[in-house]
């Protein structure tokens, strides 16, 4: 089993959707993840708060485990997003972003962070990713994830991270806007070109698909009757991927690839049955497995749909 690093923000989120709302509520990409990936393997946050940040947030996440070593602490306030839902929970309106510490993070791993041989590089400017990148040891996999920001503003800086990575996330429009191209498939088939060797695209409500040895794999979403809060899935679903394969020891294998994106799949559906943290935070192993089985006996056909890459 290995361990996996993951560099990403952590934040203070406020967010509103048809079904409620939560108020300075614990968020951040890095959160979201190592919650979720905790599950199969050590996971150590490398990260940024300010002084406001609650201590009792900070000791939720260590009781679950979570290496909290990388954690810096700055004079000023934690980074806060302010979100909206209406009744399409596909899309977020943001009301307001107030990065404060976060502007100038600059991460510094340490000799135990930098030898880890996983890592995610989540959400972040992708000069910034590349500079993680350039402190790591040798790592046996690297995946790392965007936004719409970063593919208009630095494309040229986040090109040259996909040359180096082997694993990419991306949702359908970020990928379609980043490639050109009209839809997830070609949009996939473009970014393998430039480096990965494993392309997953999450497609919220819909699921999820991985190119992944010139292969196409459709996942579709674990069916809900009610959905809270979808802030973070995305964040939770690489975190159950990313877990699960840093504890196979082996991203080269298909089958555990795609044993991998059922259990993101799963991990994401639960995270949006509750606002925040709430749900995924107290989440046990036996919860998700069942989950898993469930999953898999509601698909149409025993594995899930294959489409050879064009």
């Amino acid at each position: 089993m290995s361990s996996i690093l993951v560099v990403g923000s952590i934040a203070l989120d406020s967010v509103k959707t048809p079904e409620g709302e939560s108020q300075e509520a614990l968020g951040g990409s890095a959160v979201y993840f190592s919650l979720s990936a905790r599950q199969f393997c050590p996971v150590s946050v490398v990260g940024v708060v300010g002084k406001d940040f609650p201590q009792d947030f900070r000791r939720l996440l260590e009781s679950r485990g979570i290496d909290l070593s990388g954690f810096k602490q700055m004079p000023g306030k934690t980074f806060r997003w302010v979100g909206k839902f209406g009744k399409d929970l596909s899309d977020a309106k943001t009301l307001a972003t107030h990065l404060n510490v976060f502007k100038d993070f600059r991460p510094e791993l340490s000799p135990m962070h930098s030898r880890a041989p996983v890592a995610f590089l989540a959400n972040i400017d992708p000069e910034l990713q590349g500079e993680v990148l350039a402190q790591m040891k040798s790592p046996s996999v690297v995946a790392c994830d965007t936004m719409n920001y970063w593919i208009s503003s630095k494309p040229a800086a986040l090109k040259e991270l996909l040359s180096k990575v082997q694993i990419f996330f991306s949702n359908e429009d970020e990928a379609k806007k980043l490639t050109r191209q009209p839809n997830p498939f070609r949009a996939a088939n473009a970014i393998a070109e430039w480096g990965p060797s494993v392309v997953v695209i999450k497609k919220g409500e819909h699921g999820a698909i991985m190119r992944a040895g010139r292969r196409f794999y459709v996942f579709p979403a674990f069916p809900l009757d009610t959905v809270k809060d979808p802030t973070g899935a995305g964040d939770t679903f690489a975190g159950g991927f990313m877990g699960y394969v840093a504890s196979c020891g082996d991203h080269g294998q298909v089958d555990h690839l795609k044993r991998a994106m059922v259990y993101g799949t799963v991990i994401a559906s639960f995270t949006v049955e509750d606002f925040s943290t709430r749900r995924v935070e107290d989440l046990d192993r036996s919860e998700i497995e069942s989950r898993c089985e469930d999953y898999l006996d509601r698909l149409t056909v025993a594995r899930a749909v294959e489409t050879i890459a064009a």
